[in-house]
């Protein structure tokens, strides 16, 4: 699995960023039940900060060429899947989701924690001039 990772052409060809595209698409569902009163709170919060992960690993991708910075913006989005697990807690805490899928979505963050940080810890065969 790794050389596939490492020799994607773009960000779209790296499985953790397909893989957070799905938990997107899987959580922008999910939410489209959640109460009125959450739209502009619980709703919106976790749609932004699943869709942070993508978006951070978008942004390091463009800067391979900056090892650091490569890492950094890595870093931001195992952040953003932190933050993400933060949010799915407190919809199940409020009721809005079962325990058996908050759970499943927390695995999904999970497998994507672990291949970003296997990144992180590989970043000098991502960034390669």
């Amino acid at each position: 699995m790794e050389n596939k990772l490492v020799h994607a052409r773009t960000f779209k060809g790296l499985e953790v960023y397909k893989q957070a595209r799905s938990l997107v698409k899987s959580i922008f569902d999910l939410t489209k039940d959640f109460p009125v009163e959450e739209k502009y709170s619980l709703t919106d919060q976790i749609r932004r900060y699943s869709r942070a992960i993508e978006a951070q690993i978008a942004e390091s991708w463009g800067k391979r060429r900056y090892e650091k910075y490569f890492v950094l913006k890595l870093t931001d989005s195992d952040a953003e899947q932190y933050e993400t697990q933060h949010w799915l807690e407190v919809a199940f805490e409020n009721t809005n989701i079962l325990k058996k899928t908050k759970d499943d979505f927390i695995s999904q963050c999970e497998s994507i924690e672990k291949m970003l940080n296997s990144m992180i810890n590989k970043s000098s065969k991502f960034c390669k001039n």
